[in-house]
């Protein structure tokens, strides 16, 4: 009898930010492989649900209630859940700390550091044993450009939290791993104030382009699937090689304006 690999089928999954980027990606992928999808976003995004053949309800991840209502209104529609995906996420305009307005930090923690902490905390309370927790990250946790203080942190946070949880959730089989891409081409990645990051990504990357969200959401596919099961408290990254070293480029771009 013939096996398929990384399967998805009728496996229960709860994808939040789930109306555009990455978390769309991930929510067309995974019920194109046969999830059952609860799509949720902060935004109305119902008509796009049924397009897609998911459900849909609204949730700020940056309420608790919200995330309670969402893990419980997923139980109760499709039963037990298999996977959550802790995707959305914000980012603020480039703010040296210098300069840092706490409320502008304060909003963005709230989405993503406690939409994460939300869903680490009702994700487990509706979950069968052996389900599977992915958190979006970053490769700014691992350090990024002057001005992005508070996402660096916000990002950092989460790969803290997966490691946590992967700990605190081993007893029950459920893995928690993270991923950390670097700029995805998506409307995010165009913010106003935002600008370095996009404008140096074709030098700095070794493979000269920002992640597509399509590629990033075949990583959470191969994370959720069974198959990984031996994979828990990870922070992958997924940045064109971002993390190896400096791109040829880069180095040809310094190399000219030194004249060497």
């Amino acid at each position: 009898m013939d096996t398929e690999f990384f399967s998805l089928k009728d496996k229960v999954a709860v994808i939040t930010g789930g109306g555009s980027g990455l978390g769309l990606a991930t929510v067309r992928r995974f019920a194109r492989a046969g999830a059952r999808v609860m799509m949720a976003d902060i935004a109305d995004k119902a008509a796009l649900a049924d397009e897609i053949g998911c459900r849909y309800i609204r949730a700020g991840v940056s309420c608790e209630a919200d995330v309670e209502n969402l893990m419980r209104t997923a139980y109760e529609y499709f039963g037990p859940l298999d996977i959550v995906i802790n995707n959305a996420g914000v980012i603020s305009p480039e703010q040296l700390l210098a300069n840092a307005d706490i409320d502008t930090f304060k909003r963005l923690y709230d989405v993503n550091i406690f939409g994460v902490v939300h869903g680490l905390k009702y994700g487990p309370k509706y979950m069968r044993d052996g389900g599977v927790i992915l958190n979006t990250a970053s490769n700014s946790a691992n350090g990024d450009y002057a001005g992005y203080s508070a996402y660096i942190s916000s990002k950092a946070a989460v790969v803290g939290l997966t490691k946590a949880a992967a700990i605190e959730l081993a007893d029950r089989n459920i893995r928690v791993n993270c991923i950390c891409p670097n700029t995805i081409d998506t409307p995010m990645a165009y913010a106003d104030g935002c600008e370095t990051e996009l404008k140096v990504m074709a030098v700095t990357a070794p493979l000269g382009r920002m992640c597509k969200a399509e590629e990033a959401a075949a990583l959470y596919h191969f994370l959720a699937a069974d198959d990984c099961r031996y994979i828990t408290g990870e922070d992958i990254y997924i940045d064109g090689g971002l993390k190896a070293g400096p791109s040829n480029q880069l180095i040809a771009h310094i190399l000219k304006s030194l004249d060497i």
